[in-house]
């Protein structure tokens, strides 16, 4: 019994050592931000950021485990054919745009020129827009200023591109996917559907 008693004074101990150091609280991040070479397909944590899903709540959709759809975004993982469906129909893409293997395979890195940063201002409730491209700067914490000019176009531009899914030129395009490395079908396909 004496050794019962003092593991118990050990664990309180420990906890009330813990409690004054640690705070009464962690406040807990919505989206963790890993470092860009950990996300494996961009495209579908685009979509969810855009759109608000956290990862546990589109596991708890599927019916499936949060680590399986975290190993779908940070370890570029394929689902099954079942989940690919029912994920797909949830957010309203279909499966070459949302789990394309050759743009998980490669995994291309984004070089940003200068320290840039994402305002929850730029994201609107237009009927219209452009999910992906906008969820690609949230994910990227990109400021869309910043991103218009690295690309070459006016922020007006830019602007419409998100808010309106306004389908830019294709030189517009070309110049929009050699910054993001994604496929223009890809970058513009909520224009696309118009």
């Amino acid at each position: 019994m004496p050794n019962n008693q003092q593991e118990t004074h050990n664990i309180q101990a420990w906890s009330l050592i813990n409690r004054k150091y640690l705070g009464q609280g962690v406040r807990v991040k919505r989206f963790r931000r890993p470092k860009r070479s950990q996300i494996r397909n961009r495209v579908l944590l685009a979509v969810l950021m855009a759109k608000d899903i956290k990862l546990s709540r589109l596991a708890e959709e599927l019916g499936i485990s949060s680590r399986s759809v975290s190993a779908w975004v940070y370890e570029g993982r394929i689902p099954s054919n079942n989940n690919i469906d029912k994920t797909c129909r949830l957010l309203g893409y279909p499966p070459h745009i949302l789990f394309n293997e050759t743009l998980i395979r490669q995994s291309p890195i984004v070089c940003q020129p200068t320290p840039s940063r994402f305002m929850k201002r730029s994201i609107t409730s237009s009927p219209r827009s452009n999910v992906i491209l906008t969820g690609l700067c949230m994910v990227y914490d990109f400021s869309v200023t910043d991103v218009s000019i690295w690309i070459g176009v006016h922020p007006g531009t830019f602007r419409k591109w998100l808010h309106s899914s306004h389908l830019p030129t294709p030189a517009l395009q070309e110049k929009a996917e050699a910054f993001f490395r994604i496929p223009r079908h890809i970058l513009f396909a909520d224009c696309e559907t118009l």
